[in-house]
């Protein structure tokens, strides 16, 4: 898993750095390196962790 994804817990807010059009996205769950992450305009996605750093929004 990348370093910042470690940090990423249910119900945090992120953005995927590659996919600005996706909008705001909330952590449903991480098991190992699979992140759900449901997102405003691309709706639910799995991210392989190992692959994509999701970036945390501390602040919207």
């Amino acid at each position: 898993m990348r370093p910042m994804n470690a940090i990423l817990e249910p119900g945090m807010l992120v953005r995927h750095p590659g996919e600005p059009d996706w909008g705001l996205g909330q952590v449903q769950s991480v098991i190992g390196a699979r992140i759900t992450v449901n997102f405003t305009d691309a709706g639910k996605v799995v991210i392989d962790g190992t692959r994509i750093e999701l970036m945390p929004v501390f602040s919207s």
